[in-house]
């Protein structure tokens, strides 16, 4: 075992604040990384304020987490030291149930095992990467392959990359497609850049006048003001698909009229609160689908790496230090930032 500096919050109440975990020394198939950048996702915030009501403490939040290999275990077949290598939203789960034997660990039956805050299920608590190092089994550590001076733009990839990769390619989205991206924060600003890479035509859906200039240079081919009752009555009937990123309740059945015959709107926000429920006419009548997408496998997660890196897609960031974590989370609450912060873990040293 050793120590390592990290950050965590004690409460629900407390600030986060510098604190001292202990990981675990590399054994068999374990990697020890150096976390060089860790984003900050709107998870983080809602886990170490318990919105969730789940939250273990002390809590080390982080789960987009870049950084170096400085140790592995001798067996470990596909990394050396040195190599860049990153960790997402999971570091375990169970290996043989359904999902897990299909690649898709994040629907694990028994509960991925996460980062930060533990098993899904309960369990032993886990500590995230606002700290200097981690340690993770190999088969949940992925290959970097975008340049080198990307590194701090490619860490939200972890997390707001792959949940909004893999709806977006589960759903077939591609050319010929007409895609609705509802909301331009952390999330929906990597939706539109990587629905765009796929060749689709993005719509993208924003309450903000001021996001619309924004929404177009992602990649957008078309924005619609979403409060806007007579823009958004243009688009009944016309999108394949939506990709919906607000996490926060809202009113689902505006967006479920602009779906085409067989259209599906997935969820992809998380909010603290229920959405209203959605009428039932605004399904059954044309066969819609309302639908909800978790993260995205490691095998997936590798997959929407490297498509990211063959397309030069990253995430637009803000760089700060650790000690500046509390002041992000109340900007990250006025949708105050442009659209990831990321973290320089050296300003921990």
């Amino acid at each position: 075992m050793f120590k390592t500096k990290a950050y965590a919050a004690q409460s629900a109440t407390s600030a986060l604040a510098p604190f001292e975990i202990t990981r675990r020394t590399p054994v068999a198939d374990d990697i020890q990384i150096e976390i060089l950048y860790c984003g900050v996702c709107h998870s983080d915030l809602h886990t170490a304020r318990n919105e969730w009501k789940n939250t273990q403490y002390p809590s080390v939040p982080g789960h987009e987490i870049v950084g170096r290999i400085v140790a592995i275990g001798d067996k470990v077949k596909n990394f050396k030291i040195g190599d860049l290598a990153g960790v997402g939203c999971m570091v375990d789960s169970c290996g043989h149930c359904h999902p897990c034997d299909e690649g898709e660990e994040q629907y694990c039956e028994s509960g991925f095992t996460g980062t930060y805050n533990g098993p899904v299920f309960g369990g032993e608590n886990t500590h995230g990467g606002y700290a200097q190092s981690i340690v993770v089994k190999e088969s949940f550590v992925l290959h970097i392959t975008h340049d080198k001076k990307d590194l701090a733009s490619v860490a939200p990839l972890l997390c707001a990359g792959i949940t909004t990769y893999s709806p977006l390619r589960h759903w077939g989205v591609g050319p010929g497609k007409k895609v609705g991206i509802v909301g331009l924060g952390g999330l929906g600003h990597m939706a539109v850049k990587i629905a765009h890479a796929m060749g689709a035509h993005v719509v993208l859906f924003t309450t903000s006048a001021s996001k619309v200039e924004d929404g177009k240079k992602l990649g957008a081919d078309e924005v619609c003001i979403s409060s806007d009752l007579e823009q958004m009555a243009a688009y009944a009937n016309q999108l394949d698909f939506i990709l919906n990123t607000v996490a926060a309740p809202h009113d689902l059945d505006a967006y479920l009229q602009l779906l085409k015959l067989d259209g599906t709107m997935t969820l992809v926000g998380a909010p603290s609160d229920p959405h209203p429920s959605p009428n039932v006419f605004n399904l059954i009548f044309k066969r819609r689908q309302l639908a909800g997408s978790l993260i995205g496998g490691i095998r997936e997660t590798q997959e929407m790496l490297d498509f990211c890196a063959k397309h030069n897609i990253v995430s637009d960031i803000e760089i700060m230090p650790m000690a500046y974590i509390n002041e992000a989370y109340e900007r990250m609450l006025k949708s105050d930032v442009k659209y990831r912060f990321v973290i320089d873990m050296a300003s921990l040293n």
